[in-house]
């Protein structure tokens, strides 16, 4: 932990935000969207589950390929995950995250909270959703990217399995970005869970450029926050150059509001 308040204090850290974070809110939970999708197609929502094998990424294919685009989807997102119910100013971890000045964060979120919790501390940052905004990147501004798209852009979604696939390709120009980011900072992972196959072939693959660079001794070590141990996964982690640091409890958001509190009085 101290060394890691000591990375971020240098400004030498890149956030990485997974669902788990946004989840504290209080947002739809993928099911939801799945009942959604079911009922928008005209099916059972039980069944319309059940012939998908409860896979995602399997439904959200099929809806695109009946529908043709992900609009509408994408707008009652859009809708339930941006409810004005939602008051960020309330949110410690929102707080948190900000106040602990990220240079840059990354996000696999589609919402739009943490440039709302950005603007509610007005504090300046830009959003890099695609290629045409990394010319726009200022030295001193934190940038908030995001890497499995945004709702301003349907395209840049990353939905469906069709564009789940594509994104493992892993040579988009985020990616690209990613990689080089990778090379200067450490990483720290929140709210992610071991069982996430993407950010699991992720990791590979950024260890993976630093092994065949033959420069391995040099790699920024990286961090995951995680709540329930799993030594089998943890293992696995450290052969690929991440650091588990685990605060084990039955809450999620009361654990990752300790872990960041801790790190702001250690930075």
């Amino acid at each position: 932990m101290k060394e890691l308040a000591q990375l971020i204090k240098d400004k030498k850290v890149i956030l990485f935000v997974g669902s788990g974070v946004s989840k504290n809110l209080g947002l739809p939970t993928f099911s939801e969207l799945i009942d959604e999708m079911a009922e928008k197609l005209g099916f059972d929502s039980e069944l319309f589950t059940e012939w998908g094998n409860n896979d995602f990424l399997i439904l959200a294919e099929y809806y695109f390929l009946q529908k043709g685009s992900l609009g509408a989807l994408r707008s009652w997102m859009d809708r339930k995950w941006h409810t004005p119910n939602i008051e960020i100013g309330k949110s410690e971890i929102y707080r948190l995250i900000v106040e602990l000045d990220f240079p840059l964060i990354y996000t696999t979120n589609f919402d739009r909270w943490l440039e709302y919790a950005y603007d509610f501390y007005q504090k300046e940052y830009l959003k890099v959703a695609n290629v045409g905004d990394i010319p726009r990147i200022e030295k001193d501004k934190t940038q908030i990217i995001k890497f499995h798209g945004d709702f301003d852009d349907d395209s840049s979604i990353i939905l469906t399995e069709s564009s789940y696939f594509n994104r493992l390709d892993f040579e988009t120009s985020l990616d690209i970005k990613l990689r080089a980011d990778s090379l200067q900072k450490s990483i720290l992972f929140i709210g992610y869970s071991l069982s996430d196959i993407n950010i699991r072939y992720m990791l590979y693959k950024l260890h993976n450029q630093w092994k065949i660079s033959k420069y391995e001794n040099l790699r920024p070590k990286s961090f995951i926050f995680l709540v329930e141990p799993n030594p089998i996964k943890e293992r696995i982690l450290r052969e690929r150059g991440i650091v588990p640091i685990i605060y084990q409890s039955d809450d999620p958001g009361t654990a990752l509001n300790t872990f960041l509190s801790d790190l702001k009085q250690l930075a």
